[in-house]
């Protein structure tokens, strides 16, 4: 059954021009539809929202969601907060049957979590050996959807705090292989001593980041390397670090150094030129549906509001290869009553959702 014809008006970000918009057979035109259904007019038309990194598959306290309204409940908490689509940054769970439903957000996906053995959350992650992690790569680069997920640093249990898990040869392998195979690659990281190898390996985006000095924020400039902080995570940092105070006081000790610099690490990564997107890294200990939390907290890291907002919209969805609001493409937007880089508040707030063509809500 084909969807009927829209019409919305408003004014069209990122441009800031008021224009009248249809969608029909589920794309934009800027062409008149005669009979199209006004579903919307004022306000402000944003390209649906990004939530760059998030778990599809993975509930509270790490237990496996494989059911498919379990999973449906997941991305609908993403659509009512507006996000349109998600990077799945690494899920245990074989999520594509959702691809068959069509009122849920767009899934970008990245295959398992690939870890050292005994390196990671138990459960979660594919654990290899180094010798290993090459044709892992280029399994999970199959798996996905152009992203592949490396563990790059985790507790070592045996010198009690964060450390690489990694050899430098290893992942310049894993990475070349990964492109090969038409795959992007991202790494989690927390501290420090795992970022100079995999940037220098060529990786192309870092997660959480709260480790980057001033010289690593330079070299990814040179090479493009983009960053999700997920600052809604690192706020959970100082909790962490008690939990783990008794058996790993020097991890405990990392992870506060590490929380109390990390709005002014995101704040230089993007002053330096270093792409920045939102991603809450829901899943886990995460709810879904928090992207106007994390946009507040990038402005709050000291990105100006408008790059904010870009960072959970426009540009995470050309980061990732889908088009805004723009002839001929999918119709995936959201309408807001106010302008949304004057007032961040309003992103908690969509009036109109329009996914895949469809008025939703």
């Amino acid at each position: 059954m084909t969807a009927p014809a829209l019409h919305l008006a408003g004014v069209v970000l990122p441009e800031g021009e008021h224009r009248d918009l249809w969608v029909r057979g589920g794309r934009i035109t800027f062409d008149p539809v005669p009979g199209a259904e006004t579903v919307s007019r004022g306000g402000w038309l944003v390209p649906g929202l990004v939530d760059a990194h998030c778990h599809v598959g993975i509930g509270f306290g790490g237990v496996h969601v494989e059911d498919l309204p379990g999973l449906r409940e997941q991305l609908l908490a993403e659509r009512a907060a507006g996000v349109l689509a998600v990077r799945d940054c690494g899920s245990p769970v074989d999520t594509r049957a959702l691809d068959d439903e069509p009122d849920l957000p767009r899934v970008v996906r990245a295959g398992r979590h690939i870890a050292r053995t005994r390196r990671y959350i138990p459960g979660l992650a594919v654990e290899r050996e180094p010798a290993e992690l090459v044709e892992e790569v280029r399994v999970q680069a199959r798996r996905g959807d152009g992203w592949v997920k490396l563990v790059g640093d985790w507790i070592d249990r045996g010198i009690g705090d964060l450390a690489p898990e990694w050899p430098a040869d290893v992942l310049a392998a894993a990475i070349a292989a990964a492109h090969e195979e038409g795959a992007r690659v991202t790494a989690h990281t927390f501290g420090t001593d795992a970022l100079p190898d995999l940037i220098r390996a060529g990786i192309d985006c870092i997660e959480h980041g709260t480790g980057l000095t001033e010289e690593l924020i330079g070299e990814m400039v040179a090479r493009g390397t983009a960053v999700v902080p997920t600052l809604v995570n690192v706020a959970n940092f100082p909790g962490f670090a008690t939990a783990g105070e008794a058996r790993f006081p020097a991890y405990a000790s990392t992870m506060r150094r590490l929380y109390a610099s990390s709005g002014a690490v995101v704040r230089a990564a993007f002053e330096a030129g270093v792409p920045v997107f939102a991603g809450t890294d829901a899943g886990g200990g995460i709810a879904h549906g928090r992207i106007a939390e994390e946009v507040r907290a990038l402005a709050g890291a000291g990105l100006p509001t408008e790059a904010a907002v870009a960072a959970g919209s426009w540009a995470a969805r050309s980061w990732l290869g889908l088009p805004g609001i723009e002839e001929g493409a999918p119709a995936d937007l959201v309408v807001y009553d106010a302008d949304p880089r004057k007032d961040l508040d309003t992103l908690a707030r969509p009036r109109c959702t329009v996914l895949r063509g469809v008025a939703v809500s």
